[in-house]
């Protein structure tokens, strides 16, 4: 899967990542068939190919503006001041954060990848009685013909659910609490790095991630480790490391994307960055906002506004103040988004932006959404979970979804297997930069 060593799957990636960034690649697609199809993974003609890919020209009437310092990004943004939140409000929209997260995450992992769409998704659901989606997904047995679940739905499934089983999306947000903990938040991009390698195994990391770990382990530095051979860089890998650094800063999404970028350079460029830094402001402007809309609206401010991130959630914002339902949403960002590789930020982004749109604050609608929206489930249900936990508070997670957790994490992070969720959120709560 995204096998970071095979110059093949590089070049077909890498064609595509320059094409949805409005550049036409220096390799014709019959070469590139060509070349895919007939030589060794490790072949030095691969390399030389992805090299000369690295002289695509953009092409002709592409106008995003793409800046990747953080200096460049501040210029082109304006977030609004930080606002006060009282500590118990803190304390308790962390661990509702916590819980949340883990519930939609938990919630999406059965219809990860193994070509679930948003319609196979929808005819599954139901069949077994269970659209719309209110509840840990059920188990049909036999499977309708062409459907597979994840193997993880042996411990993600309705009744089947005993902790938040081991998950990237977690594993991340660990790493991350690990990260302030240790370093504080003047943490730097390189001790990201080596924090994955102390605690993080290779074989549990995906896409960019995993391109950036081969980087480190090849004696790459920051931010050489985001671009060298990786076509994964504006996908969602740094979006799901970011909710952390909003849970740090409440009240105040200027600190939590700054925090943000440096953890999302290790990885990632321009939309994958920024998409990790409207993740970490959307969480953080959650303590504070009134709405899932005004939440949403803030969070925008700190990511340029004329990429295609911020353009993807905005027409989000649009669709929902045109009355539209959810399916219209839906199948209008398809039209606009169905380009991009379901475990890209963009179209992920979109439908996280939705489901807390159209989810209206109600913890169960919107994680629900976020997981019929099909894509990267696990992700979108995870980070959709976050923010709405934060708005919503300990008080309005449903006892249905959260006492399965039995406040218990499996982590693929070393010394953290397994964690009590009420500490690990005790001890994000001790680090409020905010």
């Amino acid at each position: 899967m995204f096998d970071v060593l095979d110059w093949r799957e590089l070049l077909v990636a890498e064609a595509r990542q320059l094409q949805e960034s409005g550049y036409e690649p220096a390799l014709g697609a019959d070469e590139l068939d060509r070349l895919v199809g007939g030589a060794l993974p490790e072949s030095p003609e691969l390399g030389a190919a992805y090299a000369r890919l690295a002289t695509s020209r953009r092409r002709a009437g592409t106008t995003e503006v793409a800046p990747e310092s953080l200096e460049d990004i501040t210029a082109l943004s304006s977030p609004p001041p930080a606002e006060p939140v009282p500590a118990g409000r803190a304390e308790d929209g962390v661990l509702a954060a916590w819980l949340g997260r883990c519930v939609g995450c938990n919630l999406g992992k059965p219809v990860e990848g193994f070509g679930w769409s948003r319609q196979k998704l929808r005819r599954y659901l139901e069949a077994a009685g269970a659209y719309p989606i209110t509840d840990y997904l059920p188990v049909l047995d036999p499977m309708p013909d062409g459907l597979v679940f994840n193997p993880a739905w042996r411990e993600t499934t309705r009744g089947h659910v005993r902790a938040m089983a081991r998950d990237d999306d977690l594993d991340y947000t660990v790493i991350g609490l690990e990260l302030l903990e240790r370093y504080g938040p003047g943490f730097r991009t390189a001790d990201v790095g080596e924090l994955w390698l102390e605690l993080l195994p290779f074989s549990k990391t995906y896409t960019a991630e995993r391109a950036a770990y081969r980087n480190l382990v090849r004696g790459l530095v920051p931010p050489q480790t985001a671009t060298f051979a990786n076509p994964y860089r504006e996908w969602i890998g740094a979006m799901i490391r970011a909710d952390i650094f909003g849970y740090v800063c409440p009240g105040d999404p200027a600190a939590a994307a700054r925090l943000a970028y440096r953890d999302a350079t290790l990885s990632h460029t321009a939309n994958g960055v920024y998409a990790a830094m409207w993740a970490a402001a959307l969480v953080a402007t959650a303590f504070s906002a009134t709405s899932p809309r005004q939440a949403i609206e803030r969070s925008l401010s700190v990511v340029p506004p004329g990429s295609r991130l911020a353009r993807a959630v905005r027409d989000q914002l649009d669709a929902h103040a045109e009355g539209v339902g959810f399916d219209e949403a839906m199948a209008r960002a398809d039209q606009r988004l169905g380009h991009y590789h379901w475990i890209h930020a963009i179209n992920n982004a979109a439908v996280v932006a939705a489901a807390l749109l159209w989810g209206e604050g109600d913890f169960t609608r919107t994680v629900g959404y976020a997981v019929e929206g099909g894509l990267d489930t696990d992700c979108t249900g995870a980070t959709a979970g976050s923010v709405c936990g934060v708005l919503v508070g300990t008080a309005g997670l449903p006892a249905h979804l959260v006492d399965p957790l039995e406040d218990t994490l499996h982590s693929a992070v070393f010394g953290y297997e397994p964690s009590r969720i009420s500490e690990l959120a005790r001890r994000t709560v001790a680090l409020r930069a905010g």
